[in-house]
Parts: structure tokens; C-alpha cells; sequence
């Protein structure tokens, strides 16, 4: 038998052990629970809600199911520049049929451009503004909501001359193209480091030379004409411009539309355009810049000729650096009015 003191240590050391094993095992369990936590909540980062896409599917935004939308994106390069357009050039942008690309020239204005907005903005559509540079200066908050609503800014010079540029001297015609560029972005991103941004332009009156037009390839700047035009520089109702535009819509089957988001006609019109682009089957493409060689285009069908080409021909050759031949006319004694620009301006 052992003695007292004997079975009293023996007890001590059985306890003591005991307590060594419940505090591993309850370290263990710690450890167990903070490795559970620590796996669930990486769990949880790492593994989408209920409910939502992969990661490279597109999430759906909440345009409503009736809106027109914008169809896709056209990235457009203008390294080396290029020139589009088929009203004047003998190419243009490779659109499937039924795609329109909406450019709007001449803004901002602060009575109609925020009603354009407004109705793009409802159908979930973007457009190309070509902005004039006194405008972008003198409204800069409209040229940001623009921006801010995903419209791509291009430029139409600062002043828009009524002369046209093809009538100027080419250091004032590069002076003005460069003012332009100045002040849209300027009003657009708060600053102009000495190239545009978007190197997008159209010219006033679609009245290019062959020395603005390498200048500007020189510089990565793609040139713009149009496919088809509203012709919203004459004066006629929504209505009358809607019925024009679609059928012109109808006949080309698809194209770069030029309008004016200065015009109020055109500013009233849209919402019905592009209620009637929808219910026809009519998509839009949104061009925005990019850092690269120009995509492949579209040539010209045979036969083709400049139509903008024919016009400032009779308006501009007969009566060059004469301002009045070149502005919108009233009908003279005998009824019938002088020839004027396509896309005159302001």
C-alpha cells in the first residue's frame, strides 16, 4: 500500500496533466474556429451574391426594356488620321444595315442641347457632339454633362466662320481649328495639354483643303463628313424633320446622321426619331477614340460623287471671300434663293 503523501502527488500530477490536456484542447478549438472564420469570410469575398454575372459578362444597366439603347462601341483609331463621310468622301465608317452613328454639330446651347440630352438619355443612347469652341468656353457646365452622360466630344472649330474655312488664309484656318481644341477641352476635362483628346473633327460646311486636311492627318485627327443629313439648317417642323430624316433613313438604310443640337426643330424632334429608329429595327453605334491605325472602310458604291463638292463649288468658287454668298439667303426679286452651305452653322 503507498503511503498518504505518496497518492496525494500522484493525484496532484494526474490533475495537472488533466489541465494541460483540456488547455491544448480548447487552444486547438480556437484555432479550429478562427481557421472556420477566416475560410468563410474569404469565402465570402471571393464567391458572387446570389444573382450575379461572371465577372467578364456584362452587367445590364437599367434602361427599361422599351428604350432604343446603344447597340455596341465602335472603337475608332485615328493614327495617321483619316477622312469619312460619303457626302463628301469616298468612304465611310463599315456599318452593318440598319446602324446609325448620331453626331450632333454647332453646341452647346443652353435652350436646346439639355433637351437632346434629355431624350438620349432617356432611350440610353450615345451620340458624337462636335462641338463649336465658343460655345464649349461659354457654357463649359453643358459640355461636362456631356461628358459625364458618356458622350464623346469631337470638334468644329472655335468660331465657325461663315466664310467657311477654304476662304481663310491656312494660318487662320489652323488658328481657329486650334482655338477650338482649346477651349472644348478646356471646358471638357479642365485643361488642354496641346493635342485634343478625342481626335475627332468636322469642318464647318464640310469646306476642307488638301492643306488642313494633311496638317490634321499629322496630327492623328480623323476628319468627319456624313452619310446623311437632317438638313435641319432650314427652317421646318419637328414633324417635316422627322418625316425627312426617316426617309432618308429608309432609302441609305444606314449611316453617320448629322444633326444640330442648336436647333430647336431637331431638339423637339428627337424623342419621336428615336421612338421611330426603335419600332423600324434601326441600332446605334457609339464611336469612341482610340490610340491606333484607323478600322477598315467602307468604299464608296460605284459611280460615286461628292455631293458637298457640288455645292460649295456654286456657293463658294463664283464669289470667293464674299461673305454674304456663303451665309443662308432670303429669296432675291425673282423668288429664288442663292445657294447656300450644307450644314451653314449658327
Amino acid at each position: 500500500m503507498m503511503p498518504n503523501h505518496a497518492t496525494a502527488s500522484l493525484r496532484s500530477r494526474a490533475l495537472l496533466l488533466m489541465s494541460y490536456v483540456c488547455l491544448i484542447l480548447a487552444a486547438a478549438g480556437t484555432v479550429a474556429r478562427a481557421e472556420n472564420t477566416h475560410a468563410r469570410n474569404a469565402l465570402a469575398e471571393n464567391t458572387p451574391p446570389a444573382n450575379t454575372p461572371p465577372a467578364n459578362t456584362p452587367v445590364a444597366n437599367n434602361c427599361p426594356a422599351t428604350a432604343l439603347g446603344t447597340s455596341r462601341t465602335l472603337t475608332l483609331g485615328t493614327k495617321g488620321g483619316f477622312k469619312i463621310g460619303l457626302k463628301s468622301y469616298p468612304q465611310s465608317l463599315d456599318l452593318a444595315d440598319h446602324e446609325v452613328v448620331l453626331t450632333f454639330d454647332d453646341g452647346p446651347s443652353p435652350k436646346t442641347t439639355p433637351l437632346v440630352l434629355d431624350a438620349l438619355g432617356k432611350e440610353c443612347v450615345h451620340a458624337t457632339f462636335f462641338l463649336i469652341g465658343r460655345n464649349a468656353a461659354a457654357y463649359p457646365a453643358l459640355v461636362k454633362r456631356e461628358l459625364a452622360a458618356g458622350e464623346t466630344i469631337g470638334h468644329h472649330t472655335f468660331s465657325h466662320p461663315a466664310k467657311t474655312l477654304r476662304l481663310m488664309s491656312e494660318a487662320a484656318a489652323k488658328a481657329d481649328i486650334e482655338k477650338g481644341f482649346a477651349a472644348d477641352d478646356t471646358a471638357a476635362y479642365g485643361q488642354f495639354t496641346g493635342a485634343p483628346k478625342v481626335g475627332f473633327f468636322r469642318y464647318p460646311g464640310f469646306a476642307d483643303t488638301p492643306a488642313l486636311d494633311a496638317w490634321l492627318a499629322s496630327r492623328n485627327i480623323g476628319v468627319f463628313g456624313a452619310d446623311l443629313w437632317a438638313s435641319d439648317w432650314l427652317p421646318m417642323s419637328p414633324d417635316e424633320e422627322l418625316k425627312l430624316v426617316l426617309e432618308r433613313l429608309d432609302k441609305e438604310g444606314r449611316g453617320i446622321l448629322l444633326l444640330h443640337d442648336t436647333k430647336r426643330s431637331t431638339a423637339l424632334m428627337l424623342p419621336k426619331l428615336l421612338a421611330a429608329l426603335k419600332q423600324k429595327g434601326f441600332h446605334i453605334v457609339q464611336l469612341v477614340p482610340a490610340d491606333s491605325a484607323p478600322p477598315q472602310f467602307r468604299a464608296a458604291p460605284k459611280g460615286w460623287t461628292s455631293e458637298t463638292e457640288e455645292i460649295l463649288a456654286k456657293v463658294l468658287s463664283p464669289h470667293k471671300g464674299r461673305r454674304e454668298h456663303v451665309k443662308r439667303g432670303k429669296p432675291g426679286a425673282r423668288g429664288k434663293a442663292p445657294p447656300q452651305l450644307p450644314e451653314p452653322g449658327p
